[in-house]
């Protein structure tokens, strides 16, 4: 992509996390990766997406890549950066790919129980710059079809540049424009309402959801970041089940996505899965833990990292490599990688 002549590199050093990482495996293994507003160029190997700058308010519009053999990520921006947004660029690229001494560390100790995946490179499960984004999606993600799910994440993006577009307006704010609209934070759901979302990102009960959950992290009732820095995966579950539209499914997908992997996403396309993969004719929703527990519970701590490289190839096999999927036909992997649950509707 050509950023003009306003645009800078930032790299961001990948440490010990060299000889484990993978760009193409650390991106394209989770339906998140697919969802805007990332966009994953394959003919570059390279992920394009707006962050965050220091302010929580703008955006710039950055490229992430790995250049062969360099100890570093290259990150390509559409502007001019102030030291403070250049280290917010680097600390969500950090957490998108899981470049962190933790997240080696776990990569490591998963790789010595599970020889396929030191293989191929599979250790990273791509997630979002911030836990607000993961949690959204992982509301996105229930009751519905992935086309439709792929649909909400795409409409919500479009509000976030008009919402974006307007405020600059009235701020004559001198930034430039990201060239695609954010995700939406916090605050800016906080705002709206109900029915303004059902009407203009077509999220149905949804939306009821999301703004409850963008007005008590928008006013410090609820502290999601709490949850990165918690040492007990049971007590995050626990805490995050008492959120309204949080189902077992739900909390489940968010604490894959702070590194807490006991825990498997179990939905439809589990018990789909389990009964083609391994012979479990007789799963059903009433079973699919007990299963779950069976045939992953080898790799604890790591389970669901067992369970999401199996399904990641089991798609594979059935759609060809991810990586190099047009986006044209991302509506097509039917689940979207496993990614249908039930949320909490009756709270």
């Amino acid at each position: 992509m050509d950023f003009g002549t306003h645009a800078m590199s930032l790299r961001l050093p990948l440490g010990k996390c060299f000889s484990s990482f993978n760009m193409e495996e650390a991106v394209c293994n989770h339906g998140f990766f697919m969802m805007s507003p990332n966009v994953w160029i394959p003919s570059t190997k390279s992920l394009t997406r707006p962050l965050r700058l220091s302010n929580s308010i703008d955006s710039a519009t950055v490229t992430i890549s790995h250049p062969p053999n360099f100890p570093f990520l290259l990150i390509k921006v559409d502007q001019n950066l102030s030291s403070p947004d250049q280290q917010s660029i680097l600390e969500q690229v950090a957490r998108m790919l899981r470049i962190s001494q933790k997240d080696e560390r776990h990569v490591r100790e998963f790789h010595e129980v599970h020889a396929s995946a030191k293989n191929r490179g599979f250790g990273r499960i791509f997630r979002s710059p911030s836990i607000f984004e993961d949690a959204i999606k992982s509301i996105l993600l229930c009751n519905c079809t992935w086309d439709r799910t792929l649909h909400m994440a795409r409409t919500l993006c479009q509000l976030q540049a008009k919402l974006t577009c307007k405020t600059k307006k009235r701020g004559k704010r001198k930034r430039s424009e990201p060239r695609m609209g954010n995700f939406p934070n916090a605050k800016e759901l906080a705002r709206l309402d109900e029915g303004f979302l059902k009407r203009h990102c077509n999220l149905g009960y949804r939306a009821n959801y999301v703004i409850e959950l963008a007005r008590n992290v928008d006013s410090g009732k609820l502290r999601l970041e709490e949850f990165e820095e918690a040492t007990c995966h049971e007590q995050v579950f626990r805490q995050m089940m008492k959120i309204n539209g949080f189902g077992p499914f739900a909390c489940s997908n968010v604490l894959m996505c702070i590194r807490f992997y006991q825990k498997v996403p179990a939905d439809t396309e589990t018990i789909r899965h389990l009964k083609k993969v391994h012979d479990r004719e007789g799963c059903c929703k009433g079973t699919v833990e007990k299963d779950v527990e069976q045939i992953y519970g080898n790799y604890a701590p790591y389970q669901c990292l067992a369970y999401w490289l199996e399904l990641l190839e089991d798609y594979e096999n059935q759609f060809g490599k991810l990586s190099k999927l047009e986006s044209c036909k991302y509506h097509k992997v039917t689940g979207g990688l496993g990614l249908r649950g039930k949320s909490n509707k009756t709270k």
